[in-house]
C-alpha cells in the first residue's frame, strides 16, 4: 500500500483511517490476519508505537481483535465491517454536500448533478 500522510492531523488516526479503508475494501478480509507491527510500521516508514496505537484503537472499535500467540486479525463479523463501510460513506457523502453547498448548490441540484452524471 501506498501510505500518505498529512502534517495537520495525527499520524496514528490517519494510519487508523487507511486500514480501516483497506478492512472496509475488503483488502484485509473478515477473519484475515494483519501483518506484524513491525512489518507494517517498515512499509508505513512510522514509528511501531504510533501503528500500535491506531491498531489499539481499531481494537476497541472491535474491528480488530489480538490472539495472544498468532497476532492481530480482522473481526469475523461481516455486520461490523458492513456498518464501519457505511458511516465511512456516510461521512464523505455530507463532506462532498457541504463543498457543493459551497459552490451554491442545493441538495436538490447536487443531486441533480450527480443523476445527470450517472446517465451519461
Amino acid at each position: 500500500m501506498n501510505w500518505t500522510f498529512d502534517t495537520d492531523r495525527p499520524i496514528y488516526l490517519q494510519l487508523k483511517e487507511q486500514i480501516l479503508l483497506l478492512i472496509v475494501s475488503g483488502s484485509y478480509p473478515a477473519g484475515s490476519k494483519l501483518p506484524a507491527v513491525r512489518d507494517m510500521a517498515a512499509e508505513a516508514a512510522v514509528n511501531p508505537n504510533t501503528l500500535q496505537k491506531a491498531l489499539s484503537e481499531l481494537e476497541r472499535d472491535g474491528l480488530v481483535y489480538t490472539q495472544r500467540t498468532s497476532g492481530r486479525f480482522v473481526t469475523e463479523d461481516d455486520n461490523m465491517i458492513q456498518q464501519a463501510k457505511k458511516d465511512l460513506a456516510y461521512e464523505q457523502i455530507e463532506l462532498f454536500l457541504k463543498k457543493m453547498a459551497g459552490l451554491g448548490y442545493t441538495k436538490e441540484e447536487t443531486l441533480a448533478l450527480i443523476n445527470n452524471l450517472v446517465k451519461e
